[in-house]
């Protein structure tokens, strides 16, 4: 009976071991972490902070957000006026190229070549920094907002 009950309490033991493991991956961090992630500008540009925010899922980013907003936290890409400008100066506009930045970090899922959009190339490499910072977080499983130096 005493042989018995120390059986059961080692392959006890070797149950609990494997569960924590298959809980935790072994402790290894490959892949990005399920949780929300978000990188910041540090400083305004033109009055605008940019940020990315990504929600990943399973391990894959499933949402991504990319905008900026201004000093009292008006979004840019509501600033119907901002817009207009801009599309007849630069040819786009805040609404079409945050999209089109997120979606192609969507579609890479962090690891693809982001494309360059012909009128937004300054927000172009601002996300090209923050999208960086951001799979580094949704990696370490870091959660807390970091903050990157976008300056060109």
């Amino acid at each position: 009976m005493k042989k018995i009950r120390e059986m059961m309490k080692w392959m006890f033991g070797i149950a609990l071991i494997f569960s924590v493991m298959l809980l935790t991956g072994c402790n290894e961090q490959t892949g990005l972490q399920d949780g929300y992630y978000t990188a910041q500008a540090s400083e305004f540009s033109h009055g605008w902070k940019e940020y990315i925010t990504i929600m990943v899922k399973g391990g894959n980013i499933v949402s991504v957000e990319y905008n900026a907003e201004n000093a009292s936290g008006f979004v840019k890409s509501w600033d119907n006026t901002y817009m207009q400008a801009m599309l007849h100066g630069a040819g786009t506009y805040p609404n079409e190229y945050t999209r089109y930045y997120a979606g192609q970090l969507l579609d890479g899922q962090g690891d693809g070549e982001i494309d360059a959009l012909t009128g937004a190339t300054s927000s172009y490499g601002s996300f090209q920094k923050l999208a960086a910072a951001v799979i580094e977080q949704a990696k370490q499983g870091d959660s807390s907002i970091v903050i990157v130096d976008t300056a060109e």
